[in-house]
């Protein structure tokens, strides 16, 4: 087990994407921090299952982390409960999403602010409060979340505030990668591609016989592709590896540049 010993925050983990990487990194020996905001009861059985199938710790924390305060709680609560005192790996998997399309011009002030807080400011913070620790072990992976081509910076009509975040998310992962490789801490972010519904929680082999028409590969994305790719880069071995946008999309490009007038 490559990671035993190691501790990993996981935001937005009692679900989807986030629950399997807290399930990989646990098989890899990863002692595991879960977080949720509303879903207490998947959040504390997954713990459990954890603890029981892999042998390792594992807790959940209630947070949000578009709330400033509840990320400094987090940040404290993790590292108090990690049997070294701090946190090894963080995977910010956490960010608020509106699904319905709109215009910017629609937007409420207070979604505007969440949208901003939950995928920039928060995950921004979360580091701040856990680089300390990863500094003063000389040792660290922290990765961050975005979508397919966020890399590219292009212009999302109905995304607005979502891509703005997200955008402004990839040149801080650049920025903060280069300034901390001399202290052991890679910094990366994973984008994928539109995976929905359970196939969050599914493996490549339960989708490989499903057919997917807009997916340049054939078949629909599943968790375990996002989660193998970031149990990579957590390995100690990739420690060579920092700063990249790693698009995980099957060559699928969710962006419309275009619209009609309105």
């Amino acid at each position: 087990m490559e990671l035993r010993g190691r501790t990993a925050l996981i935001t937005g983990s009692a679900k989807g994407l986030g629950k399997m990487t807290a399930i990989t990194l646990a098989a890899m020996g990863c002692d595991i921090v879960l977080n949720y905001v509303n879903s207490e009861q998947e959040a504390r059985l997954l713990s459990a299952e954890i603890a029981h199938q892999y042998g390792v710790r594992a807790t959940a924390v209630q947070a949000d982390i578009a709330d400033a305060a509840d990320v400094e709680r987090l940040a404290q609560t993790a590292q108090a409960w990690s049997s070294s005192g701090s946190i090894d790996i963080l995977i910010n998997n956490a960010g608020p999403f509106i699904r319905e399309r709109r215009l910017f011009s629609a937007y409420e002030t207070a979604d505007i602010a969440r949208l901003l807080n939950g995928n920039l400011l928060g995950v921004m913070l979360l580091d701040h409060h856990l680089l300390p620790g990863m500094r003063g072990r000389q040792w660290g992976r922290i990765i961050h979340f975005g979508f397919g081509h966020a890399g590219e910076g292009r212009a999302w009509p109905h995304r607005a505030v979502y891509a703005t975040a997200k955008t402004g998310l990839v040149s801080f992962t650049k920025t903060l990668a280069v300034e901390e490789a001399g202290n052991g801490i890679t910094v990366h972010m994973i984008c994928p591609g539109d995976i929905r519904g359970m196939n969050k929680e599914r493996t490549i082999a339960e989708v490989a016989g499903e057919p997917d028409d807009e997916s340049p590969s054939g078949r629909p994305g599943s968790g375990e592709d996002i989660a193998r790719v970031i149990a990579f880069l957590c390995l100690p071995q990739s420690d060579y590896l920092t700063g990249n946008i790693l698009d995980v999309t099957g060559g699928f490009d969710p962006i419309k540049t275009s619209i009609k007038a309105n």
